[in-house]
């Protein structure tokens, strides 16, 4: 109706305009049941527009009075929607809170008031059963919502809940698999069936769950990579000592498989690394600690690269690891590594210099007990009482936990395992459960005494990185010590040589 006003307006200003403009009024005559009427023509036009305007609108509050019994429906309709809509997050909101009996009471309301909307009725009325404790009713409701199609995710997921929630495993993962079948996002379906193919060690089928996931763009593909990897290296790991030659041989495919997609993940290139050289592909299995050093350098992976080869003098290891320090020559465990390099060496002077360049890292004990390592063997015993005396009570590093006693690295149990591949995948940071549960470790400091005596605590410095017999040398003589004397000292040989013998 404004609208025709406006029009009624302009058409009127323009002929008044177009008039005025000619100077010509003009003349207009209407003859109606013998009356007769003269005026101008502007007059006329202005008469006819305005009795249009008169029978629009007219005609419009006919067309309204007609209209008040659906209009009055309708807005008795959306007042009927407001309230239901009300009811309904009243009631979602009670459920949440574990308001029970208050949910309970808003679904029978809300069942009355939202007839169009039955989905989220049957939805409240199952959680509000949950949220009273009548499980039962609960799970009829939930079952009832399997026979809709848009309802079906929804009643498996809550059967699945119940079911997990009651100890029933089996009926838990069968809705969750039913459910995976059905939607392709169903990314809590995929979840809980990974989880349980984790938690039973189940590596091939996790990884074709993985591999559905990514094609179903339920997780990101960097997501499902770095789960790829650490489900072939836990693959590797249970298939390593498998007594058939193929098992093994699929384990180190596995092993070298992980090093490729995630170079950062130490645990599958420590794997692929030791089983490339057990396979006589030494250089494949230099190249693949190398990549992974310049992407994530670890302390196991330096051990795992001196390791590679046993045939060759200690000045000649430490020239290979100076090349593997070269790779990432800035990162902390490169300056660690030239370090240890020099004490392989047998160059007690290089290794104190190179300390030096640790000396603004945060104190650990692994850092205090090479750098006591260092100065005992550059025969600065002062300052290795003060290093070993800082790194008592300094904290443990929890990547040195990766590598146990005996000197084997990822010594995971499969819950570890299944805890790293969720942890890796989602992150892409290691979990350290040796260190988690404080078992034993390599030592971090090195077997020195703290405390003067009367003999004197190093007569010439010592280095022992690895044994001696190693390399068809003669054994260096022990270090004197109160009660104890010059000759030989006994022991087997160590894998992981982690300091200086300790003087007695």
């Amino acid at each position: 109706m404004i609208r025709a006003a406006i029009v009624f307006f302009m058409v009127a200003a323009v002929a008044v305009a177009v008039l005025a403009l000619t100077g010509d009024p003009g003349r207009a005559s209407v003859v109606w049941l013998g009356w007769r009427a003269d005026m101008t023509a502007a007059a006329a036009i202005l008469i006819a527009l305005l009795a249009s305007l008169l029978a629009a609108v007219a005609w419009r509050t006919v067309l309204w009075i007609l209209d008040a019994p659906q209009r009055a429906e309708r807005a008795r309709a959306e007042a009927r929607r407001r309230q239901a809509s009300d009811v309904l997050s009243r009631g979602f909101l009670a459920a949440a809170g574990g308001d029970g009996s208050e949910a309970r009471r808003l679904a029978r309301k809300a069942a009355d008031l939202a007839s169009d909307a039955p989905g989220l009725v049957r939805v409240l009325a199952a959680q509000a059963a949950e949220a009273a404790g009548d499980l039962d009713e609960a799970r009829a409701a939930y079952t009832a919502m399997l026979g809709f199609p848009e309802m079906r995710l929804a009643g498996h997921k809550g059967l699945m809940q119940l079911a997990a929630a009651q100890g029933a495993r089996e009926t838990a993962l069968r809705h969750a698999q039913e459910a995976y079948g059905e939607a392709r996002t169903a990314r809590w379906a995929w979840r809980a069936l990974l989880e349980a193919k984790l938690e039973a060690g189940d590596w091939p089928q996790a990884l074709d769950l993985m591999k559905g996931a990514l094609d179903r763009k339920i997780v990101p593909p960097v997501v499902a990579e770095r789960a790829r990897a650490a489900l072939l290296a836990a693959s590797a790991a249970q298939l390593e000592h498998a007594p058939e030659p193929k098992a093994r041989a699929l384990a180190m495919d596995h092993a070298v498989e992980a090093a490729k997609l995630a170079p950062g993940f130490a645990p599958g290139v420590v794997m692929a690394a030791r089983l490339l050289a057990q396979a006589g592909k030494v250089g494949r299995a230099a190249a693949t600690v190398e990549n992974a050093w310049r992407v994530a350098p670890h302390p196991a992976l330096w051990l795992a690269y001196r390791d590679l080869r046993t045939d060759e003098t200690p000045r000649e290891r430490a020239q290979r690891l100076s090349e593997l320090a070269a790779v990432n020559p800035t990162h902390r465990e490169s300056l660690i590594l030239h370090v240890e390099r020099a004490l392989i060496a047998g160059e007690p002077a290089a290794a104190h210099e190179a300390a030096g360049a640790l000396e603004a890292e945060p104190v650990t004990a692994r850092i205090a007990g090479l750098m006591a390592r260092a100065a005992f063997a550059a025969g600065a015993p002062d300052e290795a009482r003060v290093w070993l005396a800082r790194g008592i009570s300094a904290p443990h590093e929890p990547d040195w936990s990766d590598l146990d006693p005996e000197g084997r690295a990822f010594a995971y149990h499969a819950s570890d395992w299944a805890r790293l591949v969720i942890t890796y995948a989602e992150s892409g940071e290691l979990i350290h459960p040796r260190h988690e549960r404080a078992e034993r470790t390599l030592r971090e400091l090195p077997e020195l005494p703290l405390a003067y005596d009367d003999e004197p605590m190093l007569t010439e410095p010592v280095l022992y990185p690895v044994e001696a017999e190693d390399y068809g040398e003669p054994e260096p003589p022990a270090l004197p010590g109160p009660g104890t004397g010059s000759g030989r000292r006994g022991g087997g040989r160590r894998r992981l040589a982690t300091g200086p013998r300790a003087a007695k």
